[in-house]
C-alpha cells in the first residue's frame, strides 16, 4: 500500500511516516513541483566486521611483485 503526502503534511506527521516506512509501507512525499522522494528503512549489518577475519583464505603468487612482460617498453 502506497501512502502519498505533500511536503507540508509530511513535516507535520514525520514520526508516523518513518514508523510506517519501517513497518514495510511505501511512503512517498511530494513537493510543490511534484518531485517525489520515498522513505525506506535502512537495514543495519547483522554483525560488525572483524579485522583479519579472512586470514589464510587469500593466496598471492610468489611472483606477484615481478614486472609484467607487457610493460617492458615502459620500464626502460
Amino acid at each position: 500500500m502506497t501512502q502519498q503526502y505533500t511536503l507540508r503534511d509530511a513535516q507535520d506527521h514525520l514520526k508516523k511516516l518513518v514508523d510506517d516506512a519501517q513497518h514495510g509501507k511505501t511512503v512517498l512525499i511530494f513537493d510543490e513541483n511534484d518531485r517525489a522522494v520515498q522513505l525506506v528503512p535502512v537495514v543495519a549489518a547483522t554483525k560488525p566486521r572483524k579485522a583479519g577475519s579472512a586470514r589464510g583464505q587469500i593466496k598471492m603468487a610468489s611472483d606477484f611483485d615481478a614486472p609484467l612482460s607487457d610493460f617492458g617498453e615502459y620500464m626502460e
